[in-house]
């Protein structure tokens, strides 16, 4: 067995701080500060790795390698622990410190960026890193207050297309879920370029990016859902239905569907736009989520309908409607067993709008395909097994035994 050789025969000598770095994590991995404890042997190596130069990966893996798993019994010297903690802290970012940092740049004039040979492609990629600092809800409200947010939103109508379409995305991810960023971004008259963007970008990316941000604006939002509604967005609605961009239809029929759930009265103004032919043909796509989305969008139309007494006219909506249950029923038999149990909510689709049109259910209850097998049935309760009680468990164990007692009492002598 060939002898195993050490690091300095296959790496040039680490470089002095590199050196001192990982021979302190040797030290401290197994007394390391407090505030650094979270810190295996592992994370702290690769800040080394992460450098260019010699391959550090390997030289962690001989090390770890070669490693009996024992500390080293050197005390710390106060220097020690004083570098240490520098050259952590180094490598520590100051989230709202670079978020201040992303605001100056984005306060900066193209011409200037430019001027100093910034390129579009690095203003998108710290937009991305502006998304990942605004995930949290924190640095989400913080970045109007650290004068980011109107920034942002001019960058909706910038020259690039891609630099719209990132700066859409961050504005939805601070809007989502967060009602504060929401009537900061109203304030700030944010909802216009979406609107515009939505509406007429010739980049259908960017269209549908913008959607994605006024889906977070308007959701739980009534100020924005009044806002959308008087800006005619529902006829960018039903071009986006038109469109040939399935991630764009179904952003678009998700937002319907919110919308017509919130307000039924919108129903009414979806129907006066044609909506429902749009609807019906998505409804027959190949893709099976439009498919469903575009069901649930006629289910609640069809609840409308119920409301204001439509439902059991002679339509020629109707009719097409019944032609596309039975098309679709027909595809639901001749599919799979995998493929049915994919379709759960696209069969309860199907019978909840046949029976709220025809006042019947659908034939798929008596092929036996609304509900299949096991669909019902409540999973095994394994976890209360594991947690019985041991006086309960042996007393279920002893049942039998008990009963047989009680049906042979003893012989009296």
């Amino acid at each position: 067995m060939s002898e195993s050789k050490s690091p300095s025969a296959i790496f040039p000598p680490l470089p002095a701080s590199a050196a001192r770095f990982l021979e302190l994590c040797r030290t401290f991995r197994s007394h390391l500060l407090p505030s650094f404890s979270w810190f295996s042997f592992s994370d702290l190596c690769e800040l080394i790795m992460a450098k260019p130069g010699p391959d550090w990966d390997g030289l962690l893996k001989w090390s770890l390698a070669h490693s009996d798993g024992t500390g080293s019994n050197r005390s710390l010297s106060e220097e020690d622990r004083r570098w240490f903690t520098e050259a952590m802290q180094s490598q520590t970012v100051d989230v709202v410190k670079r978020m201040k940092e992303i605001t100056l740049v984005m306060q900066t004039p193209p011409e200037v960026l430019e001027a100093h040979g910034v390129t579009p492609a690095e203003i998108e990629d710290m937009l991305e890193e502006l998304q990942d600092h605004v995930e949290s809800i924190d640095m989400a409200n913080d970045l109007h207050s650290i004068g980011g947010l109107v920034p942002l939103l001019g960058y909706l109508k910038n020259t690039h297309a891609n630099i719209r379409a990132k700066a859409a995305e961050v504005v939805s991810t601070i809007a989502q879920n967060n009602p504060k960023c929401q009537q900061l971004v109203m304030e700030a008259n944010g909802l216009e370029p979406l609107l515009s963007n939505f509406a007429s970008d010739p980049d259908v990316t960017v269209r549908t990016k913008a959607l994605g941000a006024i889906s977070s604006l308007v959701r739980n939002n009534k100020p924005a859902i009044t806002a959308f509604r008087l800006a005619n967005g529902f006829a960018g609605l039903r071009d986006a239905l038109n469109s040939d961009n399935v991630r764009f239809q179904r952003k678009a029929l998700n937002l319907i569907n919110y919308l017509l759930k919130e307000n039924t009265a919108d129903c009414t103004t979806v129907n006066e736009l044609g909506f429902q032919r749009i609807l019906l043909h998505l409804a027959s796509s190949e893709h099976g989520d439009i498919r469903e989305a575009a069901l649930g969008v006629l289910l609640e139309l069809a609840k409308h309908d119920v409301d204001v007494e439509k439902v059991g006219r002679s339509t020629e909506e109707d009719e097409k409607l019944k032609a596309l249950l039975e098309e679709l029923i027909k595809g639901i038999s001749l599919m799979s067993s995998e493929d049915l149990g994919a379709a759960k909510e696209e069969r309860q689709l199907v019978d909840t709008l046949w029976e709220t049109y025809f006042n019947e259910p659908s034939s798929l209850r008596e092929k036996g395909l609304l509900v299949l097998p096991g669909e019902d049935a409540q999973p095994p309760d394994v976890a209360s097994k594991q947690f019985e009680p041991p006086l309960k468990a042996w007393a279920a164990a002893n049942k039998d035994t008990t009963a047989e007692k009680k049906q042979n009492p003893p012989l009296l002598l």
